[in-house]
C-alpha cells in the first residue's frame, strides 16, 4: 500500500484546497493517523504561519507542529536554485517528508501554489518531488477561462509529464467547471487517458469562489467596528452605496456586501434595517471607506441593535476599495467552517472516492530514486551504528570522508597509521576533524599486534606461514584491518583508495572466508542513474566466470538488491536475446540462467538478453514479449569482468550516474574495496553500505 499521495496542480488558483480537504476527510476514514506535508510553501511574515497548513491541521486536529509540516519557503528554494544547490532542495524535502511518514499511517502531500516569483519552474519541481518521494499523484486543473479542449489538453500534458518521469498518476480532476459541462469534461478526459486513471470534474460553487468578509477585511487592512462574531459571512457580491437610500435599497442582493463612505449614516442604518427586514435580502457586511468613523450618536444606535453584520472601516476611497474587493481571490482558512464543509461535500459528490481509496491501497511503487536510496542508506546506517576500520589513514580523501561520517554520527571510525602523520595531515588540510570522534591505531604499536600475529599464524600455518611471517604480514594495514574485523574489534573494513584490489581483499579471502552457502566472492555496484537505482555485477572481482559462477553471482546480487530495497529483476546480459544467438559465450549465459531458475524459482530472471532489451520497454517487448524482466530490469549480470568494468565506468562517466561500490558479496564479514580513483563521496557511500552489511543483511 502507498503511504502517501501527492496533490499537484498545473496553474495558480486551481482550487486544490477542495482536493486537500476532501482527501483528508477520506483518508481519516481509512487510516488511524494521517499526516500532512507541504514541500514548499509561500513566504510568510515573521511569527506567522502558512494558511494551507494551518487550515488542514486546525480543522482536522492533526498532531503535527508547523515547522515539521514543510521543508522550504518559496524564496529559500529560489535562492538555492540560483546558487545551483538543487540537490540540497531535494535532500531536505526527502528528510522532512520521511520524518512525517514515520509518525503517521498515511501522509497527504500538497504541492506548490503557483504564486509569486518562480512559478515557471514550479510544475517541474512538483514532478521531481513526487518522483523522489516515490509516491503517486493526483492532478488538478481549473476550467476557468478554458475551452473543453484546452482543459482536457492541459491535464493530458500534465499526465504525460508525470508518467514520463515515472510518477504514477491515480486520478485526474477538472475543477471549477461550469455545471452543465461536467459530463463533457469527464468524457473528454476518458478518451485521452488510460482506463486505469480515474477522471472526475467538479463544478464551480459560488460559496467556494467568493471571499468572506474576513478575507476582504484582511486584504484591505480594515478595522472591525461592529459584528466581529459574523466576520466569516460569505460575500456573494457587492454594491456601492453612493446614491440616496431610497434608490440604493433596490440594488441590494442576497449576501451582498455594502460599500459606502463612513459618513453616510443613512446608507449604514438603511442596510442594517434591510438585513433584518423580511422584505429585503440579507447583507453580509458593510465596508466604510475614506477612513471615516460614524459619529458617536450613530455608533450608539448601532450598538443597541439586536443583530449587527460586520462593519469595517478602511482607509482608501470608495472607488479604489471596490476595485480591490473585486480582485480578491478567495482562500480557505480554518475559521471558515462553512466553506470547508462545502468543499468536503463537493469532493464527496463529484469524486469517485471508493475507487480512489482502492487505488491508493493497491498502489506499489516501482523502483527508487537515487536521492531516496541514499537517504535510506544513511538512515539504516544510523539506526544501528557500526564500527568501520579505514586502513589508509593518511590519505586526504579518507580523512575528509571520516570527517563527514563522524559529523553526522553515521558510524564509528578507526583510522590505521602513524598517529603523528595522521594528526599532521589533518592540521595541514585544516579539516577540523575532531580526534575525540575517531580512533587512531598504529598497527605495530597496537596492544593487539602480537595476538593478531599469533591468530594469523594459527589460521595460515597449513599454508607454511610461520610466526615471523605472520608478524611481517600484520604490519601491513590491510592485514591488520582485516584481522580487526575477523576478531570482532571492528564490524567492517573499507580500503583500496591507495592499495590494489588484490591487496585489499586477499587477507579477507585467506582468513575471513566465505559464508557457508557461498563458494564465490563477487561484487556489485549500485548505479544511481538520474531517475532510478539499479545493480551491476560483477564489475570488480571475477574475470571470466563459468556458468555456475555466473549463476551464483546473479543469486547473490538479487539477494543484495532485495536487502537494499530494490526489487530484483535479473537480466543475464549477452550479445543476443532469447534463443537467437549461438556460440560459447552466449551458451554460457543461457546455462547460467537455467541454473538460477532451478536453484531459485522465486526470482524473476531473463537471459541471455541484450542491454537495450533489458532497459527499453519497447525493444524488450519486441524481442521478448512474454518476459517479466525485459524493459524493466533492475539487476544486470555481465558475462565477464571486461564487459562489466567498462560498462559501469562508461555509464558513470557519460550519464553522470553515481556508482556506489564495489560492494563485495559472500564474505562472512564485510570488507569492501575502493577504486584508487575514488572520490570523497565514493568513500562516504562505501563506508555506509559496509555499515549496513555489518548489521547482518
Amino acid at each position: 500500500m502507498s503511504k502517501a499521495v501527492y496533490i499537484a496542480t498545473t496553474e495558480p488558483d486551481s482550487g486544490k484546497s477542495i482536493l486537500s480537504l476532501g482527501l483528508m476527510q477520506l483518508l481519516l476514514g481509512k487510516a488511524a493517523r494521517v499526516g500532512y506535508f507541504r514541500p514548499i510553501i509561500d513566504d510568510f511574515e515573521p511569527g506567522g504561519i502558512d494558511n494551507h497548513i494551518n487550515t488542514i491541521t486546525q480543522y482536522f486536529n492533526l498532531d503535527i507542529p508547523f515547522s515539521d509540516a514543510y521543508a522550504f519557503t518559496r524564496s529559500e528554494v529560489i535562492q538555492r536554485k540560483n546558487e545551483d544547490r538543487d540537490d540540497e532542495i531535494i535532500g531536505k524535502i526527502i528528510e522532512k517528508y520521511k520524518a512525517v511518514e514515520e509518525r503517521f499511517d498515511f501522509v497527504l502531500v500538497e504541492g506548490t501554489s503557483f504564486s509569486g516569483e518562480g512559478t515557471i519552474i514550479e510544475f517541474d519541481i512538483n514532478v521531481v518531488i513526487a518522483k523522489n518521494l516515490g509516491i503517486p499523484a493526483i492532478l488538478l486543473a481549473s476550467g476557468v477561462g478554458k475551452t473543453l479542449e484546452g482543459l482536457v489538453g492541459n491535464l493530458q500534458i500534465a499526465y504525460d509529464t508525470f508518467k514520463d518521469k515515472g510518477v504514477k498518476v491515480l486520478a485526474v480532476i477538472g475543477n471549477k467547471v461550469l455545471p452543465e459541462n461536467v459530463e463533457l469534461v469527464v468524457e473528454g478526459l476518458r478518451k485521452k487517458l488510460p482506463a486505469s486513471v480515474l477522471v472526475n470534474a467538479i463544478p464551480t460553487n459560488p460559496v467556494l469562489a467568493n471571499p468572506s468578509v474576513k478575507e476582504i477585511c484582511d486584504t484591505l487592512n480594515g478595522e472591525i467596528l461592529f459584528g466581529e462574531a459574523y466576520i466569516n459571512n460569505q460575500v456573494d457580491g457587492f454594491s456601492v452605496g453612493a446614491m440616496q437610500l431610497r434608490n440604493y435599497l433596490v440594488h441590494l442582493k442576497e449576501n451582498g456586501l455594502v460599500i459606502t463612505p463612513g459618513d453616510r449614516a443613512d446608507i449604514i442604518l438603511g442596510a442594517l434595517q434591510a438585513n433584518i427586514s423580511a422584505n429585503y435580502p440579507a447583507v453580509s457586511g458593510i465596508i466604510l471607506t475614506g477612513g471615516i468613523i460614524p459619529e458617536e450618536p450613530i455608533q450608539k444606535l448601532i450598538e443597541g441593535l439586536s443583530e449587527v453584520v460586520p462593519i469595517i472601516s478602511v482607509p482608501g476611497g470608495t472607488f479604489a476599495m471596490a476595485n480591490q474587493i473585486g480582485a480578491i481571490k478567495s482562500q480557505m482558512y480554518a475559521e471558515n467552517t462553512e466553506k470547508i464543509k462545502t468543499s468536503i461535500s463537493a469532493f464527496d459528490k463529484y469524486v469517485s472516492t471508493d475507487a480512489l481509496a482502492e487505488n491508493l491501497i493497491t498502489f506499489q511503487a516501482e523502483g527508487i530514486t537515487p536521492r531516496m536510496f541514499q537517504y535510506n542508506l544513511l538512515k539504516r546506517a544510523k539506526t544501528h551504528k557500526k564500527h568501520i576500520v579505514l586502513p589508509e589513514g593518511t590519505d586526504e580523501r579518507i580523512l575528509k570522508a571520516a570527517k563527514l561520517l563522524t559529523d553526522i554520527d553515521a558510524v564509528a571510525i578507526t583510522l590505521l597509521g602513524n598517529l603523528k602523520q595522521i594528526t599532521d595531515k589533518i592540521e595541514k588540510l585544516e579539516l577540523g576533524l575532531d580526534l575525540k570522534k575517531v580512533h587512531i591505531i598504529d598497527p605495530v604499536a597496537s596492544e593487539n599486534f602480537e595476538a593478531y600475529a599469533t591468530t594469523l599464524f594459527e589460521l595460515r600455518k597449513h599454508k607454511n606461514v610461520d610466526l615471523t611471517m605472520a608478524r611481517d604480514l600484520m604490519e601491513d594495514v590491510s592485514y591488520f584491518g582485516t584481522m580487526m574485523v575477523n576478531q570482532g574489534h571492528a564490524d567492517g573494513m573499507v580500503s583500496g583508495a591507495v592499495h590494489t584490489t588484490q591487496h585489499t581483499i586477499l587477507p579477507a579471502l585467506q582468513f575471513v572466508k566465505t559464508k557457508p552457502d557461498v563458494s564465490l566472492v563477487s561484487s556489485i555496484f549500485f548505479m544511481c542513474l538520474p531517475d532510478r537505482v539499479v545493480v551491476f555485477g560483477d564489475c570488480a572481482i571475477n574475470p571470466n566466470p563459468t556458468a555456475e559462477q555466473l549463476a551464483e553471482i546473479a543469486i547473490s546480487s538479487a539477494d543484495t538488491s532485495t536487502a537494499f530495497g530494490i526489487e530484483p529483476r535479473i537480466a543475464m546480459l549477452s550479445y543476443s536475446s532469447g534463443a537467437s544467438g549461438i556460440g560459447e559465450d552466449v551458451d554460457r549465459v543461457r546455462q547460467a540462467t537455467k541454473i538460477v531458475k532451478q536453484k531459485r524459482p522465486d526470482l524473476k530472471i531473463e537471459g541471455p538478453i541484450q542491454y537495450d532489451a533489458a532497459v527499453d520497454l519497447k525493444v524488450g517487448l519486441s524481442k521478448l514479449p512474454d518476459s517479466q524482466v525485459a524493459g524493466k530490469a533492475t539487476v544486470f549480470i555481465f558475462p565477464d569482468l571486461n564487459t562489466g568494468n567498462n560498462t559501469y565506468k562508461a555509464v558513470q562517466r557519460e550519464t553522470g550516474a553515481l556508482a556506489i561500490g564495489p560492494m563485495l558479496q559472500g564474505l562472512n564479514k564485510p570488507v569492501n574495496d575502493l577504486s584508487r580513483g575514488c572520490t570523497v563521496d565514493d568513500i562516504f557511500n562505501t563506508v555506509v553500505i559496509t555499515a549496513i552489511q555489518a548489521q547482518g543483511i
